[in-house]
């Protein structure tokens, strides 16, 4: 098993990640205090719930955990106050009280859902991560947590620390490739803003990490994971250098709001975002080569990287406005200078970035 920590003084938490970790879920929730008094609730998705909570439930049962669980519809849509309503009606019909814990057994859309729930029920109670997507090992670490707005994405939310990231491989072997695809999008993110040498070894390590081979996944989930910890640690709630992990979301989240939230997994639309960035890179001063590089890197995750003509440049411009980076009039972006580096350049020009927009039409 490998394991990181978190470092945020008296919040601090572990990231457990290994084969066989949901089987050992009840002494993890031990160490970390969670308590057998009270209920816990597991917020799941109906793809995920066949597979893995009818075994989770029956573990915690028997060691003495009381366990209550609701499923949600898979897939972005779920992220809505209508959800949420729901998940806090769960919470409040299965007794939970200020001392119970909400479980997230899930990808993004479910950790970012609970996550939310557990940071406003009875303002805020405890929580854990039990990621089952490769996405994950970036959503799930850090404490951003929240639901969409149909303008906007992540736009009613709160920074709320989990209790213990527990990450069972295991469960990443049931997804679909283009699942996989999406979720190395933000492992090769990591590499990108912060090593040099981590984002080509996931260039050159993209099929065994396609195939899903345990060790190459293994060290790909510790490296991404450990990057995002040390930021996170530096900078927990967003004032300086932890933007640098929004890398391509700027551009990507406009993606998934026109698009409607549906037609493009997170980490498709954040791939496209991260070859827009690169090429505003280029054109804020970065070296040539820098576009044909990341996407040479995005399309050996066989990751997409140009924009579709239905999407308009005009929504995509308008929906960056009303996205949490847009500040005073001005365009905010993490551009990189090279592979491995990357700086917040908070006033680029609108035109700019719309001339971008429309060479990520052409792929140019």
């Amino acid at each position: 098993m490998r394991q990181l920590t978190v470092q945020l003084g008296e919040r601090s938490y572990p990231i457990m990640i290994g084969s066989g970790l949901l089987a050992e879920a009840p002494r993890y929730f031990e160490q970390v205090g969670l308590t057998k008094k009270s209920p816990l609730l597991i917020i799941t998705d109906d793809h995920v719930a066949p597979k893995y909570l009818p075994t989770l439930e029956q573990t915690l049962r028997a060691a003495g955990y009381v366990v209550v669980s609701a499923v949600v519809p898979s897939g972005e849509t779920s992220k809505s106050l209508a959800v949420y309503q729901d998940m806090m009606t769960a919470a409040i019909e299965g007794k939970l009280d200020r001392s119970s814990a909400i479980l997230a057994l899930g990808g993004g859309v479910v950790g970012d859902l609970a996550g939310f729930v557990a940071a406003t029920y009875m303002r805020g109670i405890k929580f854990v991560q039990i990621p089952t997507t490769i996405l994950a090992h970036d959503s799930s670490v850090g404490g951003k947590v929240a639901v969409n707005h149909p303008l906007a994405k992540n736009m009613i939310g709160a920074f709320h620390q989990p209790e213990l990231v527990l990450y069972d491989v295991d469960t990443l072997q049931s997804l679909p490739p283009r699942d996989v695809s999406a979720g190395l999008s933000e492992m090769l993110k990591h590499g990108l803003i912060r090593d040099e040498s981590f984002a080509h070894w996931c260039e050159e390590h993209a099929e065994a990490l396609l195939s899903l081979d345990p060790d190459t996944l293994g060290y790909g989930l510790e490296r991404g994971c450990s990057i995002k910890a040390e930021i996170v640690s530096n900078d927990e709630r967003e004032n300086g250098e932890r933007a640098l992990l929004n890398l391509g979301h700027t551009i990507g989240h406009a993606i998934e709001a026109i698009a409607g939230y549906g037609e493009f997994l997170h980490g498709e639309a954040i791939s496209i975002g991260m070859a827009g960035s690169a090429l505003l890179g280029e054109k804020l001063g970065a070296p040539a080569g820098l576009y044909e590089d990341t996407v040479r890197m995005l399309r050996a995750l066989r990751l997409p990287v140009t924009l579709p003509a239905h999407l308009a440049t005009d929504d995509l411009m308008e929906a960056m406005m009303h996205d949490k980076k847009f500040r005073e009039g001005h365009m905010v972006f993490i551009v990189p200078d090279r592979i491995g580096a990357a700086r917040i350049v908070k006033d680029v020009p609108i035109t700019v970035v719309r001339e971008v927009i429309e060479l990520l039409r052409k792929g140019e």
